[in-house]
């Protein structure tokens, strides 16, 4: 691959045997859009995506066109889907999978594609559906790639005109691209993932024709906010800013592989979460918390409570129910809130009118009303180490979904997320939910306080308290 720039720049920013993998942050939905719409048009010979969810929407359609161009002149691209959320979306997959370069592999499939028969399906196979390929991954030429909480999509990528999330990827260089695409093989290579040509039926076989109208959106008139670097020349140039300002650190990479059983009772936590509770038990005086999805209960609690130090202190940032874009997950975590409250931990849930939402999120339309939601997960232990990636603090992540995170020891990195999170507790941010002298539940922001779930109907806060009464938050 002598000929690969990101090789080439690995090279230039890296010593040949440095233990070191260089990092950089990328917080805003644009900057992500950006890179990585840049980092294919810089591909040489390679690039391995593997994602939750890919939308068949303007940047979901933007990026397959921009693959189908590399494939054009000659990478090898590879899509690995996850099921869950594949379905619907099959012409657009079909369609890149039907260029000789391009593969596209679904993971854990049910045969129906739509209607009563799926639904049908998943139900029929319940144990084995719920398990989940949520890792997220990006690799190009082996050398450079994104991991983090983002998955394929507008309201991933600050270009939806109504509803955005806050969210987080981080850009890397550097020998820890080794694993992350021992992830990819993981379930690339395992028996439950099949050729997307296999799933969809023999009307959607697209062909050259349908391929060359994806590329010609792609490189006609934009209708995006953010302008992607066009030509090859244009995304190095681009690149090679962000590479220089790339962070070297000590780093892990820790992945959870698919199932050897997919029948099997799922009572174990994962690679990952085992991870996070080692980080979470050594931690000396600070764990900031930031996760989309927040269920913990006691199982997890008595591990949590306290790890033997008193003057530990555990912050935790999640949507509030109106921020939530699942009812169902902030039920299980209504459930466990003030069990969560007595064993010390502080919570904190978004606004929907938080001020912040200008700074975090490019499309501003998203901001101040129902527009915005949070999708990152983060964790920082004492400010120097940050552990980020796919998983959310809840049940689902620790015992069923397939989840990739990065461990990286730079207190540069980590303070700069504890420094995001700080504010986003801020009260012009956040609600303060806390239990009062009576033992009930408040929401408290500067002098506003509620007896509520804040700026949620009447029929919404109903539907999540009946929810939250149901023993399933492992499968939220």
């Amino acid at each position: 691959m002598a000929d690969s720039f990101v090789l080439e720049q690995r090279q230039k920013h890296l010593e040949p045997y440095s233990p070191y993998t260089a990092f950089s942050l990328l917080n805003t939905g644009r900057d992500a859009f950006l890179v990585r719409a840049a980092l294919i048009e810089a591909a040489s010979h390679t690039i391995d995506a593997q994602y939750y969810i890919w939308n068949d929407d303007p940047t979901g359609r933007y990026l397959a066109g921009r693959l189908i161009a590399a494939a054009d002149r000659g990478v090898k691209v590879r899509v690995l889907l996850d099921d869950m959320n594949a379905a619907g979306d099959d012409a657009l997959f079909a369609t890149m999978d039907s260029h000789p370069n391009i593969e596209v592999r679904i993971f854990n499939p049910v045969r129906p594609r739509s209607g009563v028969g799926r639904w049908f399906s998943l139900l029929a196979n319940f144990d084995r559906v719920n398990r989940r390929m949520h890792n997220k991954s990006f690799v190009v030429d082996g050398a450079a790639g994104i991991t983090g909480g983002r998955n394929i999509g507008d309201e991933y990528f600050d270009e939806d005109p109504a509803v955005n999330a806050r969210d987080r990827d981080v850009l890397m260089l550097g020998p820890l691209i080794g694993p992350l695409s021992d992830s990819f093989l993981a379930y690339w290579n395992n028996g439950r993932t099949y050729p997307v040509s296999r799933l969809y039926e023999p009307e959607v076989a697209l062909d050259a024709e349908a391929r060359a109208r994806l590329v010609a959106e792609s490189t006609g008139q934009l209708s995006f906010h953010a302008q992607p670097a066009r030509g090859q020349q244009a995304a190095q140039a681009f690149l090679e800013g962000r590479f220089e300002a790339l962070i070297p650190a000590q780093a892990e990479l820790v992945f959870d592989p698919p199932p050897a059983d997919f029948e099997a009772p799922a009572n174990t936590p994962q690679p990952s979460a085992k991870a996070l509770y080692r980080l979470a038990a050594s931690a000396e005086s600070e764990i900031l918390i930031e996760s989309a999805y927040l269920i913990l209960t006691d199982d997890q609690l008595d591990l949590t409570h306290g790890f033997g130090n008193d003057e530990l202190s555990v912050v935790a940032f999640t949507n509030s129910l109106v921020t939530n874009d699942l009812v169902t997950n902030h039920s299980g975590y209504a459930r466990w809130r003030e069990e969560m409250l007595r064993q010390g931990m502080e919570l904190y849930e978004l606004r929907p009118d938080a001020q912040g939402c200008r700074n975090w999120i490019v499309e501003n339309g998203a901001c101040g009303g129902q527009g915005l939601t949070l999708h990152s997960k983060a964790v920082v232990f004492d400010r120097e180490t940050l552990f980020i990636g796919s998983l959310n603090v809840n049940l689902r992540s620790i015992y069923l979904n397939g989840e990739t995170v990065l461990i990286i020891h730079s207190p540069e990195l980590a303070q700069a997320v504890a420094s995001d999170i700080q504010e986003a507790i801020e009260p012009q941010n956040s609600w303060h939910v806390r239990l009062n002298n009576s033992g009930d539940l408040v929401w408290q922001a500067n002098e506003l306080t509620f007896d509520h779930e804040p700026r949620a109907g009447f029929w919404l806060r109903t539907t999540s308290r009946v929810l939250s009464w149901l023993p399933i938050e492992k499968y939220l």
